[in-house]
């Protein structure tokens, strides 16, 4: 985001202007600011504040007039309470807060992405228009789309390529889409008969919620979860989680 000056590392042949540097009198978007470091948090706040930043293995301060624009989709509240986030920078950036409901939270839409999304893509991969059947659609209005319009494009371009008819059935749609019937995150958890089997169901949705969220990074996934790495590789095993 800053760029680095010739020389400030191996590899590092010649000049290279940052993100900040090329959005001089522009605007600069920051997506998933939850996840900066908080060396980076404080470099992103002096810009702010000062609006003056070096460059790695840089010595010349330079000025840049930058516009910011910030997204997450974590509770930055909550993040400043684990010290995870800065405090100083959130109050800086939360000029205009927007808040962008889930698209579970506006099923009217998913319609509108879906035949977006299926017009993009067939024109990609197929130069042949597809559709998605009433019946199909209905289950996905049903979905609750943890990972929201970034897992709506990801199975719409899966069903683009793999489905061989021109109209996309409900038989067509992931497990997991296919029966949803009434958007409860609990569905499932109660088809089972003991109490077991209840948690090792609703554990599996879980993690694969998790994962769908954090775009199937394992890493991230954990970190969420508070579990460590090798036991969410050991729960992808255990309950046979496709993560690709």
């Amino acid at each position: 985001m800053f760029g680095y000056e010739k020389g400030a590392f191996t590899g590092a042949v010649a000049k290279k202007k940052g993100k900040f540097d090329l959005a001089n009198e522009g605007t600069i978007f920051l997506d998933e600011i939850a996840d900066m470091s908080l060396k980076t948090q404080a470099k992103v706040l002096r810009i702010l504040e000062e609006q003056k930043f070096e460059r790695v293995g840089g010595t010349r301060t330079i000025e840049v007039d930058v516009r910011i624009i910030a997204a997450t989709n974590k509770d930055l509240e909550a993040e400043m309470k684990t010290g995870a986030f800065r405090e100083d920078l959130f109050y800086r950036l939360n000029v205009i807060p927007l808040n962008v409901p889930a698209l579970r939270e506006r099923r009217q839409d998913i319609a509108l992405l879906a035949s977006h999304f299926l017009n993009e893509y067939s024109k990609e991969n197929i130069k042949i228009k597809k559709e998605i059947s009433e019946e199909a659609m209905k289950s996905m209005i049903n979905y609750d789309w943890p990972g929201n319009v970034r897992e709506l494009r990801n199975i719409i371009e899966r069903l683009v390529i793999m489905t061989p008819k021109r109209v996309i059935s409900k038989g067509d749609l992931p497990k997991e889409i296919k029966d949803a019937g009434g958007g409860d995150q609990g569905r499932g958890v109660f088809d089972v008969n003991n109490l077991k089997d209840a948690k090792m169901q609703f554990e599996k949705e879980f993690i694969t919620r998790k994962l769908i969220e954090n775009n199937y990074n394992v890493s991230k996934t954990a970190d969420d979860i508070g579990v460590e790495r090798t036991n969410v590789y050991i729960k992808i095993k255990s309950y046979k989680i496709k993560v690709s």
